[in-house]
């Protein structure tokens, strides 16, 4: 199974859920990445207050480097979670058939089907990235045991 997580710059959020998902199943044989939809930090570590808040949970995910989003991941990923509403839209946007569009997926659906709700961009907000982690942390557990 090939996992992509998918945020705006891929430095915050995304580089998060992908090293929690990793943690959770290192036992298994999965592929997990992480993309932007956007450029701005293409090549760059994630933001240190991520790496802050991961490492306090024994994540390490300061090698990880940014990219962004490309239409040959439609292809690569199995199932691609995106951080919220805007990034949802933007790979809808640039799916090209159903099969595409099946794929994508809003990350805290996988807590609460119903509500649709985001996980809030924490670039902005220094006390943000221990909320976001423990969103994502819960709805990588969700991820996780669906997968197991």
């Amino acid at each position: 199974m090939r996992i992509l997580m998918v945020c705006l710059g891929n430095i915050c959020r995304s580089p998060l859920a992908e090293g929690i998902l990793r943690e959770k199943t290192k036992h298994l044989d999965l592929t997990i990445d992480s993309a932007g939809t956007a450029g701005y930090h293409i090549g760059k570590s994630p933001d240190p207050r991520a790496v802050a808040v991961a490492k306090k949970h024994n994540i390490n995910i300061s090698k990880l480097k940014a990219r962004q989003f490309s239409r040959i991941d439609f292809e690569n990923f199995d199932t691609i979670y995106v951080m919220d509403i805007n990034n949802l839209s933007h790979l809808i946007s640039l799916s090209s058939n159903v099969q595409e569009r099946n794929k994508i997926r809003l990350i805290l659906n996988e807590i609460d089907p119903k509500n649709h709700d985001s996980v809030p961009d924490p670039y902005y907000d220094d006390n943000g990235f221990l909320k976001v982690y423990n969103m994502l942390n819960e709805a990588c557990e969700k991820i996780a045991i669906k997968i197991e």
